[in-house]
């Protein structure tokens, strides 16, 4: 490509689809390893010895992913984006194979935060060269893409995780450990795509890491995680240990606040709040994210206990979800190219996704497979219309020296509210379940014990439903079943205030070019060949 082309941007529908599925791959990478080692951490566990530790090999994933996110989004900004993207790919990539490698439960623990931090630039990072390659008049013609994969991630993870996890070995190799090397060969691909076929602009600026900034938030975002895995199932919410957190994400995020108002190059800029579209689509990923994880997470879910299915088949009853996610995310993007205008799909998007978990609070033993297959589709298009509109409305709202930024900022929130939406479900779950089991069984301390006994054995067991008494299951399920109505009714109001976000959100005019490249980059381009970049 040409120093002309690299400075404008300019590149055709053939290049964007190759540098496109490099991103789609590195994507895929984050999306599936979430869910595939879910599925498997049971078989994990068991055989490295650590039942009482596996929750911590996901918490730890996800804390430094979290807060990796911000931190690549203004690197990003300052540093220029594709050498940072092949650095993320290659911790994740050395993270997977030191997981692979793991011959305890702390090593697992400690290679999967390491993974983390990778994985937190392949989000972040992917979004943001999206917003570097494409205009964003053009952008949700590709973006509805990425939706797809985060579709085809919630199926392929929990199939692939249960079957490598339930197979003792594959080349000598014990069957969960693939689970991390089969990332190898992916990322391997998607750096020789990235480093050959993605041409970006690198920047030169004179800058001043907020170090401070990084540290506070970084403290904030592991106290609300904490949080989020162990309110309601480890510690109840008036414990000590839960509101020492919740105190020191207040104080934290304070704290952070009114650093990032007088620090010289802030992390976060407090004055990209200022920008309504950037506050109403960051609102709206919260609340998104919190109705998606419900259905995500707890319709598998469902279907494992009430149903004794597999991980392996509960995924494949995800499918029509995943196909209505598809659908609506590629068709949103593609009309959203042709007419210019972003404003009607998450309206759209979060009535369907209403209607859709409403739906759910109606499920019973004896719903048909085929009634839940329409309500899974209903839901799965409502979640394909918004998912890609808060990162575009953002992207094309600010300037492009601030675009790595604004786009982690919106994907860090996003990851925030999938959080808080895991702490307030799962105590959701846990309180009616024990509430319906006192109220059919008895309100006795033993049956309170019981029911927290139950869900946490549910951590680690689809099959737990079972191996109880003939002459207590059908109660049992029974009042699971009521408290899984309870836990999507709760989450209505969420959809509700993402709804009136929809509504308020300003919609401005898709910018058909991109912004001009800042001047300290136009030197810098000439100063390398476009390979380098």
């Amino acid at each position: 490509m040409s120093d002309a082309r690299v400075l404008t941007g300019e590149r055709t529908h053939k290049e964007i689809l190759v540098i496109m599925s490099a991103l789609m791959l590195a994507m895929l990478l984050s999306a599936l390893d979430q869910t595939i080692v879910a599925t498997a951490l049971p078989t994990i566990a068991s055989d490295l010895h650590g039942l009482n530790e596996y929750s911590w090999v996901a918490t730890a994933y996800l804390l430094t992913s979290a807060i990796a996110t911000p931190i690549y989004g203004k690197l990003g900004d300052l540093f220029g984006r594709k050498k940072l993207f092949q650095l993320s790919i290659i911790i994740f990539l050395v993270g997977s194979a030191l997981c692979g490698l793991s011959t305890s439960m702390h090593q697992l623990i400690a290679f999967r935060a390491l993974q983390g931090i990778g994985g937190g630039g392949l989000m972040s990072l992917v979004l943001a060269i999206i917003g570097d390659i494409v205009p964003p008049r053009q952008r949700g013609r590709y973006q509805g893409y990425f939706g797809a994969v985060f579709g085809v991630a919630s199926v392929a993870g929990p199939l692939l995780g249960g079957f490598l996890a339930g197979t003792h070995s594959i080349f000598g190799v014990s069957g969960w450990r693939m689970i991390f090397y089969i990332n190898l060969p992916l990322g391997v691909l998607a750096l020789a795509a990235v480093a050959t076929r993605l041409h970006l602009p690198a920047f030169k600026r004179q800058h001043k890491i907020d170090y401070v900034g990084a540290a506070l938030l970084s403290i904030s975002v592991v106290s609300i995680m904490l949080v989020s895995v162990w309110a309601g199932i480890q510690y109840s919410w008036g414990s000590p240990e839960i509101i020492s957190l919740i105190a020191a994400f207040i104080v934290f995020t304070l704290g952070f606040t009114l650093w990032e108002k007088q620090a010289p190059e802030p992390l976060m800029p407090l004055r990209l709040f200022k920008n309504d579209i950037l506050t109403v689509s960051v609102l709206m990923s919260i609340l998104t994210g919190i109705a998606m994880f419900a259905t995500i997470l707890y319709i598998p879910l469902y279907q494992q206990v009430a149903r004794g299915y597999s991980p392996t088949k509960s995924g494949l009853m995800m499918i029509p979800l995943v196909i209505g996610m598809m659908a609506a995310s590629i068709a949103s993007g593609r009309i959203i190219t042709k007419w210019g205008h972003y404003k009607p799909f998450p309206i759209i998007g979060t009535i369907l996704l209403g209607l859709g978990i409403w739906l759910f609070t109606h499920v019973s033993l004896s719903t048909s497979q085929t009634t839940l297959s329409i309500w899974m589709v209903i839901t799965g298009l409502g979640l394909g219309s918004i998912m890609q509109v808060p990162t575009l409305a953002v992207q094309n709202a600010v300037e492009r020296h601030e675009l790595g930024t604004a786009t982690s900022t919106t994907t860090f929130f996003r990851s925030i509210g999938s959080a808080l939406g895991g702490a307030i479900f799962g105590t959701i779950l846990i309180t009616r379940l024990t509430y319906y089991l006192e109220k059919s069984l008895g309100a006795t301390s033993a049956v309170k014990q019981a029911g927290q006994s139950l869900v946490s054995a549910l951590e680690t067991s689809s099959n737990v439903m079972l191996k109880l008494p003939a002459y207590i299951r059908h109660d049992v399920l029974s009042a699971y079943v009521k408290s899984f109505h309870d836990m999507f009714l709760i989450g209505l109001p969420f959809v509700g205030g993402a709804l009136i976000t929809a509504l308020i959100l300003r919609e401005t005019p898709l910018r058909s070019s991109h912004d001009p490249i800042p001047a300290t980059s136009v030197e810098d381009i000439k100063s390398h060949s476009p390979i380098e970049l």
